[in-house]
């Protein structure tokens, strides 16, 4: 088929691959310069199974609309946008009760650990070399720490996720760069887990997908889409017909559905990142995290990028690619300065801010949109790198009317009705 891919980013990529890999005609729509410009940009670069989680846990809604309405006055724009999203707020703290969290969690790590045997399969086959290394350790500070974590841990023995619980002297053994001075009650280490650099792997499988007959367009925005026996997209004062069309944009993709009929509940979420050149001691190599690193408390994950570190972290309601938000770029400073002071050229630090597309319940929506022609990736939130792979090879294999290797129950847009 010919088929259509809007947005390049790590989701639109991988799409575009298994799709030219099953032999159809492909070709990329995105408005940047090149691949991976947006939420992909400077992702914290985990890939964690176990760790993938809905954002709609119990009481997740109510401290956020707490932080929401501490940062914005009254009459600034931020409230009007929350005002517009009420039903989001509505679904999202439907999806947080106790008796549907974990549902949507099942079907996150279903994805999510189908999407790491995706990566390392493509890895692997096609020879590809990029900034990655192996482990996951889960840092807690204290006894307090420890306690909110054993649901957790019983949740990851429930789903055969292997993990060891350290001391903090085993836990100075698996991450010997650790500073001393800070507190540490001990921590969990998920050995089969891991980081790597979505951008560079997103370049790497372009190249890929390119080689299989995929054409991208650079610095073409989608005007619009046509849904139809034939699907259109308005681009570039051109309408362009094919087979089918993939959404892949993001947290663009509801205002480009919408004008189309399909009103998906999609909110961008801030997150924020640094990325540090090591500092070289002589005599003593570099400092800094063998792998990722997750501070409990603080919710930021310090990873190691070949000889840069990304700290990453921050979930705001309200955000612009242009500023950053104060507090979580300090939090951010604070961590690194906690467990690897001075391993880091700070004042060389790249600052990062961009939006997830974030759905009301948390997995993604994968598949046919009930609009003729139009097929839907999207919706993966902070979770983009870690379900992208095995997202595209679900959404290959729909359209291509296979079953795929994971059940996608839950993962359709009927549940978003």
């Amino acid at each position: 088929m010919r088929i259509a891919v809007i947005g390049a980013g790590i989701i639109g990529v991988t799409t575009a691959y298994e799709l030219s890999v099953d032999g159809h005609e492909v070709t990329v729509f995105e408005r940047d310069a090149t691949v991976a410009t947006g939420a992909s940009f400077a992702h914290t670069g985990l890939i964690s199974p176990g760790q993938v989680m809905p954002w709609a846990a119990d009481g997740m809604p109510l401290k956020a609309m707490a932080q929401l309405f501490k940062r914005l006055a009254p009459g600034r724009p931020g409230l009007g946008a929350v005002g517009s999203n009420a039903a989001w707020w509505w679904r999202w703290w439907r999806a947080s009760r106790p008796a549907v969290h974990p549902l949507n969690r099942s079907r996150l790590f279903r994805l999510a650990r189908y999407s790491r045997d995706r990566i390392e399969h493509l890895t692997g086959s096609l020879n590809l070399v990029y900034e990655r290394a192996q482990g996951h350790t889960v840092l807690l500070r204290s006894e307090r720490d420890l306690a909110r974590a054993r649901p957790g841990l019983k949740l990851l023995a429930e789903l055969g996720v292997p993990f060891e619980l350290m001391d903090a002297e085993r836990t100075r053994q698996v991450e010997p760069g650790l500073h001393g001075g800070t507190a540490l009650r001990g921590a969990i280490h998920l050995p089969q887990d891991g980081v790597g650099n979505c951008r560079e792997f997103a370049h790497l499988l372009k190249a890929e997908a390119h080689k299989r007959g995929a054409r991208f367009c650079f610095q073409q925005t989608v005007q619009a889409i046509e849904p139809d026996r034939q699907a259109r997209v308005r681009v570039a004062g051109q309408t362009l017909a094919f087979d089918a069309v993939v959404v892949c944009a993001g947290a663009q993709a509801a205002g480009l559905l919408a004008p189309a009929g399909l009103h998906l509940p999609l909110l961008p979420v801030w997150g924020c990142s640094l990325t540090l050149p090591l500092r070289a001691v002589d005599g003593h190599g570099e400092h800094g995290p063998r792998a990722a690193l997750m501070d409990q408390a603080q919710q930021v994950l310090i990873s190691r990028l070949g000889r840069r570190l990304r700290v990453a972290g921050g979930a705001e309601l309200v955000g612009d690619p242009q500023r950053f938000h104060a507090p979580t770029v300090a939090r951010l400073y604070k961590v690194l300065h906690d467990w690897f002071p001075g391993a880091a050229h700070v004042a060389q630090a790249h600052r990062w801010t961009g939006a997830r597309p974030m759905l009301p319940d948390g997995p993604p929506v994968l598949g046919a949109s009930g609009l003729p022609g139009v097929w839907l990736n999207v919706g993966h939130g902070d979770h983009g790198w870690a379900l992208a792979a095995g997202s595209a090879r679900v959404l290959a294999d729909g359209l291509a009317g296979r079953s795929p290797d994971i059940d996608p129950d839950g993962l359709g847009i009927q549940r978003l009705a």
